[in-house]
């Protein structure tokens, strides 16, 4: 199998601002270029295999939902057509092509925002401990995959290594102050539940899903990628059961895989097979086909 981008892009002569997980992002002053790789990280690993087309689909995505926002946020997004990027990006056309964006820069907020709608995968987890995800008591009773019985804020910490940490709305207000905290919860709920609705009808649940928002000029814009299978998870509506996991079309079915390979989830991480690499492209072609198209 071809596969695409796994290693640095590099654009000889651009300044080169930071390397992500799936993204390499370059620095043009008050614009950032952003370029979707095909690599595919579990776990806050980097994984060594690539899934193909991959950063193409997300791009798409991301696009896509910006547009589909606009009415609730301000977003980092500026142009994905690569003949109005400046000048000296034009020689490398063909890379950015279909995987990059021009985007505002802004002042990143460290925090992981995340909606959920739906109980599951960490959540599941801290459900069953404590009946309570991020310091929110949920109702006793409730199965894994359940719709919650409200939409759910559960913040946790950005990290540029390692693990993200779950935090309170508590901690947020302490740490950030209470107007930003407050904005951050509402808008990121309000996002959420345009999206979800929108989905539902095209057949997927967005069972929850992260945002991320930076700082310009003291107004604060959603920023990074948006309602992606990177970054949400997607259920199949027609064959949603709540009790279990559920089919989906994002990457648990790659987590779903090395959960039951006996990996640590500490670098490095294993090798996936090619059936994994193959069905993970597919699914996510698939979001990509109901949502956007």
């Amino acid at each position: 199998m071809q596969q695409y981008l796994s290693e640095t892009i590099n654009l000889l002569g651009v300044k080169f601002f930071k390397r992500g997980k799936v993204r390499e992002i370059y620095d043009l002053e008050d614009k950032l270029l952003i370029i979707s790789t095909d690599r595919i990280s579990c776990f806050d690993v980097i994984l060594p295999d690539t899934v193909p087309d991959k950063g193409r689909i997300l791009t798409e995505m991301s696009i896509f939902w910006f547009q589909f926002i606009k009415d609730i946020i301000t977003t980092h997004f500026i142009t994905a057509a690569v003949s109005e990027y400046p000048e000296q990006l034009q020689a490398f056309k063909k890379s950015l092509q279909g995987r990059s964006m021009l985007v505002k820069k802004t002042e990143p907020i460290p925090i992981e925002c995340i909606v959920r709608g739906y109980l599951s995968g960490s959540a599941w987890q801290e459900y069953k401990k404590s009946q309570s995800i991020c310091g929110i008591h949920l109702p006793t009773g409730l199965k894994e995959s359940d719709k919650l019985p409200e939409v759910i804020f559960t913040p946790s910490t950005k990290a540029d290594s390692g693990h993200d940490l779950n935090i309170t709305q508590e901690y947020v207000k302490n740490n950030f102050g209470n107007e930003l905290a407050n904005e951050l919860k509402e808008k990121s709920i309000a996002i959420y539940q345009k999206a979800a609705e929108y989905a539902l009808d095209k057949g997927i649940i967005i069972a929850d899903t992260k945002f991320e928002f930076g700082k310009i000029n003291n107004e604060i814009i959603l920023i990074d990628e948006v309602l992606t299978p990177d970054s949400s998870r997607f259920w199949p509506r027609k064959e949603y059961i709540p009790g279990n996991p559920q089919p989906s079309f994002d990457k648990q079915f790659v987590r779903d895989y090395l959960q039951t390979s006996g990996w640590s989830k500490n670098s490095p991480a294993p090798k996936l097979p090619e059936e994994i690499i193959v069905k993970t492209m597919h699914k996510y072609q698939q979001a990509l086909v109901k949502i956007v198209q």
